[in-house]
């Protein structure tokens, strides 16, 4: 989880792979107005994400045996409403300031997220830092290494894991 441009579908991709887990692209689901929105370069309001935080949580209910979930989970309400779907919900916070998450976002092409809007994501983001169940990475270092971080965390019991 975290902002745009934080590293989020290539942190879930390479954990997908180790884990032999399926990969839960959060922007894939979507609805096509929030899509729209987003090209046009309008932040998403907590309306905007209800449905797509319910069809989330639907997914990884879904998937008892383990899943990635690539989401940005900006408030806490979204990280909690994710945790009700699946109560034993982990989130590794990619954490990232804002110029560079900018900076990674202006860089990509035909991503539907415009660099216009990053600021609105900070301006969104509750850290979940202190939360039960959540890893803090920095989103600057090596994929490698963010990789094993969250592999080892994940084999640790939840209670030494937060």
């Amino acid at each position: 989880m975290g902002v745009a441009g934080c590293g989020k579908s290539s942190l879930g991709r390479a954990c997908a792979d180790a884990l032999g887990w399926p990969l839960l692209e959060g922007d894939d689901y979507h609805a096509p107005e929030s899509v729209d929105k987003m090209r046009a370069g309008t932040p998403l309001t907590d309306a905007d994400r209800e449905g797509w935080l319910a069809r989330l949580g639907q997914m990884l209910a879904d998937r008892p045996q383990g899943a990635v979930l690539t989401c940005s989970a900006l408030r806490q309400r979204y990280r909690d409403q994710l945790r009700s779907a699946r109560p034993d919900l982990r989130f590794a916070f990619l954490d990232l300031d804002e110029p560079t998450a900018r900076e990674r976002v202006a860089a990509r092409s035909g991503h539907l997220f415009p660099p216009s809007l990053v600021a609105s994501q900070f301006a969104t983001l509750e850290s979940p830092v202190g939360e039960p169940g959540v890893l803090r990475l920095d989103a600057t270092a090596p994929l490698d290494q963010l990789r094993d971080q969250v592999l080892a965390w994940l084999r640790a019991p939840l209670e030494t894991a937060a």
